[in-house]
């Protein structure tokens, strides 16, 4: 499985030094490369990359705000960030980045931050909860989803996960799938927190529906339903929580 490397990058140099490494490991092919924002929103779009390297100064404008484009779009995306601005390190990991280089960076060190990609993609030790069953006693056991013409009453139970998708909120129960305008925050205040968890900015997840916990980056991981294909992140601080509650 060829996974699709983007470059957004304004020095040519640099563009090409990363060009070259990328390309020697089989894997990955480089399927755009651009040196602005309202560019790479483009690109990204047309191409939906699986990586994304990026500098934090791009023509001007701030790479860490192209990069929160990018993770609204697809939240999944790994953000791997070259710069020579060591100082926004902790900002770039609130966006979840993947990896942050500093410039001058080693091939090496580009090498390894590759194949931790590349072995993601292979089979991987996971972690999965012993079973314990999580009752939820909350107020509502239904959650009206209202459309255009039309009002569905979804059964709390059967949510597996909430994720914020294309600037809309997608409700995915354990046969179907329902779109909506409203927020995660407003969402989350009519779920029992006992039962669901805010595991990332981006995803709510019912924790009697997961199957398995996988390594996705330095501080993220990817959590697995039973029954659906869809799967969700999950912060470091999130799988702690987990597994004092499974406990």
């Amino acid at each position: 499985m060829t996974i699709k490397v983007m470059l957004i990058e304004d020095e040519e140099g640099m563009r090409l030094l990363l060009r070259k490494i990328i390309e020697k490991h089989e894997e990955f092919e480089i399927v755009a490369e651009c040196d602005a924002l309202a560019e790479s929103v483009i690109l990204f779009r047309r191409h939906q990359p699986e990586v994304v390297f990026l500098d934090i100064g791009i023509k001007g404008e701030n790479g860490l705000d192209c990069a929160k484009i990018l993770t609204e779009l697809d939240p999944k995306v790994k953000l791997i960030f070259a710069t020579a601005h060591a100082e926004y390190m902790s900002e770039a990991f609130e966006l979840y980045a993947f990896d942050y280089l500093v410039k001058p960076f080693s091939v090496d060190r580009v090498n390894k931050t590759l194949d931790r990609i590349a072995a993601m993609h292979q089979p991987d030790q996971s972690f999965e909860p012993e079973e314990k069953v999580v009752k939820s006693e909350y107020r509502h056991d239904r959650l009206l989803v209202k459309g255009k013409e039309s009002m569905s009453f979804i059964a709390i139970p059967d949510i597996v996960l909430i994720q914020r998708e294309n600037q809309a909120t997608v409700i995915y129960t354990k046969t179907d799938s329902y779109v909506t305008s409203a927020s995660m925050s407003e969402l989350e205040k009519k779920l029992d927190p006992e039962q669901f968890l805010r595991s990332h900015k981006s995803y709510i997840i019912n924790l009697s529906c997961i199957s398995r916990i996988e390594p996705y980056g330095r501080w993220t991981y990817t959590v697995h339903f039973q029954g659906r294909r869809e799967d969700a992140l999950l912060t470091a601080e999130k799988f702690e929580e987990i597994k004092r509650r499974f406990v």
